[in-house]
């Protein structure tokens, strides 16, 4: 008899031992719970604050919210353009540069390289939007050692170098939202420009992929 109150006895302690923990550990969970719901208002009030920061900075740094135009260089004859769209579209665009220097394109974005035919605007237009420069030539004025040489000259990354119908000098560079005619591929003002336009971070996104987009035909390197 004496084991069965025994066995009671511990029954009910158990029971007991049972519920209070059951206590405690629900008393930890809403603590936790607490903990984690402040954290989140604490994170999602500085998030919110930083993102009014972000958005301000951005208007006012861009006024009418287009990408700003890349900052002046030393090469005489640069011309610049702001108000340029960046709009993913199909199909071909007109644009008002020739070469044109940015506005709305292709939704991917050329493979960067040297290529011996012309490539299409709109995927060119996106890497310019990226931060690479896009040097153009007249193939009936630009050939043999001369296009070497002009070859010679660029960098070989985030660069697309090709030829283009109806230049209105032999060479042209463009980058986004900027844009010089040159003599030819001794123009010394080339330089110039790849010095304050190549990988501009005043690019719309500067950094952003020169491959794993679209190849072009024509591709030599």
């Amino acid at each position: 008899m004496a084991s069965g109150n025994k066995n009671s006895a511990l029954t009910v302690k158990q029971e007991r031992d049972a519920r209070r923990a059951e206590k405690v550990a629900a008393m930890k969970r809403e603590q936790a719970k607490q903990t984690r719901n402040r954290r989140i208002g604490i994170g999602g009030g500085i998030g919110a604050a930083a993102l009014i920061i972000v958005l301000v900075v951005v208007f006012v740094v861009t006024g009418s919210g287009s990408a700003p135009a890349p900052v002046a260089t030393k090469a005489d004859g640069v011309q610049t353009f702001t108000g340029l769209t960046q709009k993913h579209v199909t199909g071909t665009v007109t644009y008002p540069q020739v070469p044109p220097v940015g506005g709305n394109h292709a939704a991917v974005w050329l493979n960067c390289g040297v290529y011996d035919q012309p490539v299409p605007n709109e995927n060119a237009v996106h890497d310019l939007e990226h931060g690479a420069v896009w040097v153009t030539y007249d193939a009936s004025q630009v050939t043999g050692d001369q296009l070497t040489a002009l070859r010679a000259a660029l960098p070989t990354t985030y660069i697309v170098l090709s030829p283009y119908v109806g230049l209105p000098s032999p060479v042209v560079a463009s980058a986004w939202g900027a844009q010089i005619q040159l003599t030819g591929a001794d123009d010394t003002r080339l330089a110039d420009f790849l010095k304050t336009y190549w990988q501009s971070p005043n690019a719309p996104e500067p950094g952003a992929a020169c491959t794993g987009g679209v190849t072009a035909p024509g591709l030599v390197s």
